[in-house]
């Protein structure tokens, strides 16, 4: 009779009690809970999770595992866009021509004055003064004149002028500069097409930023 008080005790306390297998895997700094086995290149470790009932009958929560990798989000996170580059349109001083830069402080250089229009220094005054040149020939000014005067007083320094882009102009000005670059690319060399192609990924990762 004892014996079998023992066996349907302990029957009863084995309805009660649920012993559940869980294994930890570690890999590459991350912990996951799983019901199966670790692969092989996982460090696993057996975990025994009891789901016993307490003395008034209420089954009592599952021991939650610790959070550390059980659900491990491996999706990386957006990467926010890229900032625009600041372009400058430039106006040329000699033509008034416009052009993209992305030095809004571009140096002075020498233009002669008869490109810009400013003056219409003809022959007269050229060679007719006591400082000019002795002929129209260079080989027969030497030692005579002053020949340095004709190439000095005719250049005067410029300097072109540059404003900021707004971004919708910038967005512009790069895609137009990528199809530039495409069309010189289909029509480059293999040999050629190195720095083509490092501009068509500067450029691509530069046009994130206009959506």
């Amino acid at each position: 009779m004892l014996l079998l008080i023992t066996l349907l005790t302990l029957g009863l306390i084995a309805s009660h009690a649920h012993a559940e297998t869980v294994y930890k895997c570690t890999t590459a700094g991350q912990t996951i809970y799983q019901q199966t086995p670790c692969a092989r290149s996982q460090h696993q470790e057996q975990l025994q999770l009891t789901d016993s009932a307490p003395a008034d009958g209420r089954v009592a929560p599952m021991p939650k595992p610790p959070t550390d990798g059980v659900f491990v989000d491996e999706t990386p996170p957006p990467q926010p866009p890229r900032p625009l580059p600041a372009l400058y349109l430039c106006v040329r001083a000699t033509d008034g021509k416009t052009y993209t830069s992305t030095n809004g402080h571009p140096d002075s250089y020498a233009a002669p004055l008869g490109v810009l229009g400013a003056v219409d220094n003809g022959l007269a005054n050229t060679y007719g003064s006591r400082n000019a040149a002795v002929s129209s020939f260079p080989e027969l000014n030497r030692g005579k004149g002053n020949a340095a005067s004709v190439a000095t007083s005719n250049y005067v320094w410029v300097q072109d002028q540059c404003r900021p882009m707004s971004p919708t102009e910038t967005c512009q000005a790069l895609r137009d500069q990528n199809d530039a670059n495409q069309k010189a690319i289909r029509n480059a060399f293999k040999s050629e097409r190195a720095p083509l192609d490092a501009k068509d990924a500067e450029l691509r990762s530069q046009l994130q930023g206009c959506g």
